[in-house]
């Protein structure tokens, strides 16, 4: 699958501006959302390739969207790779559970966020 257009789903302007730049600097068409509920919006109307989902969120956070987008028919081969602040095992195991195929740490470097592009791509 090749992928072209991402979505970035963090409530954090700081977090969304710089994840933003890294990605739309390489080339894909970048697409965002500050909630959860809102990511399941935008994935659902614009159905992007890939998802880089926060975790911390009000209202519908990372681990609920995820699910909800990994359930709905139209949604579920998106993949979403969570970035997030949280770095226990316990998140990953249920990041993973919520059907997240990869988990970064906050703070990242842009390369890790470019090899999740690449090796989903």
């Amino acid at each position: 699958m090749a992928i072209n257009k991402v979505l970035l789903v963090d409530d954090s302007p700081t977090d969304l501006a710089n994840i933003r730049s890294i990605v739309s600097d390489a080339g894909y068409s970048v697409l965002t959302a500050t909630s959860g509920s809102e990511a399941i919006v935008v994935a659902n109307n614009e159905m992007p390739d890939l998802i880089f989902m926060d975790i911390v969120m009000e209202g519908a956070d990372g681990y609920d969207a995820c699910r909800e987008i990994a359930q709905n028919g139209n949604t579920k081969n998106i993949p979403v790779v969570f970035v997030t602040s949280k770095n226990q095992k316990a998140d990953r195991v249920w990041a993973e559970l919520q059907g997240g195929k990869a988990f970064i740490t906050k703070p990242y470097t842009p390369e890790q966020i470019l090899d999740q592009i690449t090796a989903l791509n």
